[in-house]
């Protein structure tokens, strides 16, 4: 039999319809007829082998109590497997699309077939001479009727657990596409939320850089110099599902750069990352969206401005960062526009409650977002 190959750009072997219908017969087949079901026939032969012994006492010897009983166990065994064989023969060649009950019908009249055939096979290896016809013919009645109903009950037992496998097969299966499915719904709304705070920071900037122009066209022009370097290496990184530490310091260190040409003498800004590991891993545009709210609500309304500081620490399981700022404090739009809402709304999609984002009073004046996510590291490059 023919097996196709796989195409050149693909590692799928694909099967030819008639392998495939034999490799599932064969499954079918094999998952009744095996050494397992056919140690349990055995078991079930020798049982009633001493269970036909019994009613006629021990023997005269011990010989003849082990002769009499494995006899019988021989011949019980030739029905048992018989019915086995068969069950197994049913299951594998009758059509899958068939109702249930006419299946189960049909494995049932090929189980009796089975158990009957066996009966006259059992005769025939006794070799039994003083039974009359009808003594031949009752007893065959009596033996493949009851086989066709212990193969019957051990045909519906098998059947209800292969449902029960099948029932938590797909039970396992709904479960791994609701989690797949959960993932999408979280990485969609991520993006959503990204694709939210992108605009809204790069609109910010850049009116900041067109007032500018309006006030000193050469300062301008300076400032919109060094915002094509910084969206340069930014956009990038805008889309990244992850970022590092060092990459997202880069970014505000560059965002606050622009922001002092803008503001002059009255923003200045310190980075402090010694105690934080750079390679720790950070939603992309968390740190600069911070920055960008500390500026915007907290130090540029202020005539005489401010300064901004950024700590960085690992604390334990955790990094964290503080963006501080001694502008005008606790405002009411402080902690209600779309950078912040959105942050806190990537924050809790990527980690749940293990991430969190806190505003909290500086001292003497001002205020501070504090920034806490699991501390994690991307895996090395293969």
């Amino acid at each position: 039999m023919a097996i196709a190959l796989p195409a050149a750009n693909s590692n799928t072997v694909r099967l030819p319809p008639a392998a495939v219908t034999f490799f599932d017969r064969r499954s079918d087949f094999l998952r009744i007829f095996n050494l397992k079901t056919i140690a349990a026939m055995f078991y079930l032969s020798f049982f009633v082998g001493v269970w036909s012994f019994l009613p006629m006492g021990i023997g005269d010897t011990a010989e003849q109590t082990f002769f009499f009983v494995g006899y019988m166990t021989r011949q019980t065994l030739v029905s048992a497997v018989s019915v086995l064989l068969a069950m197994a023969l049913a299951e594998a060649f009758l059509p899958r699309q068939l109702p249930r009950v006419a299946r189960t019908a049909l494995v049932v009249a090929g189980i009796a077939a089975g158990a009957f055939t066996s009966t006259f096979g059992r005769i025939a290896l006794a070799r039994i001479a003083t039974m009359n016809s009808a003594e031949h013919l009752s007893w065959v009645l009596f033996v493949g009727l009851i086989w066709t109903a212990i193969g019957a009950v051990a045909y519906l037992i098998l059947s209800s657990l292969r449902d029960d496998d099948a029932t938590r097969a797909a039970l396992a299966d709904a479960r791994c596409d609701e989690e797949r499915l959960s993932t999408q719904v979280i990485e969609a709304h991520l993006s959503a939320l990204q694709a939210q705070i992108e605009p809204h920071f790069l609109f910010n900037t850049l009116a900041n850089v067109r007032r500018l122009y309006e006030v000193d066209g050469q300062r301008g022009r300076l400032m919109l110099h060094h915002l094509v370097g910084y969206l340069r290496s930014a956009l990038p990184s805008m889309r990244l599902a992850s970022s590092t530490l060092a990459r997202e310091l880069d970014l505000a260190r560059a965002y606050l750069t622009i922001q002092q040409l803008r503001m002059g003498e009255r923003l200045s800004f310190a980075i402090d990352s010694e105690h934080a590991d750079p390679a720790a891993m950070i939603p992309p545009m968390v740190l600069p969206t911070l920055v960008e709210n500390a500026i915007k609500h907290g130090l540029a309304p202020l005539p005489r401005g401010g300064a901004l500081a950024i700590h960085a620490r690992t604390e334990g399981t955790d990094l964290v960062v503080d963006v501080a700022d001694t502008g005008r404090g606790f405002v009411a739009a402080s902690g209600s526009g779309v950078g912040l809402a959105n942050t806190r709304a990537r924050l809790a999609a990527l980690y749940g409650t293990a991430a969190s984002l806190n505003l909290h009073a500086n001292q003497p004046q001002g205020m501070v977002a504090q920034v806490r996510v699991p501390l994690r590291f991307a895996p090395p490059a293969a």
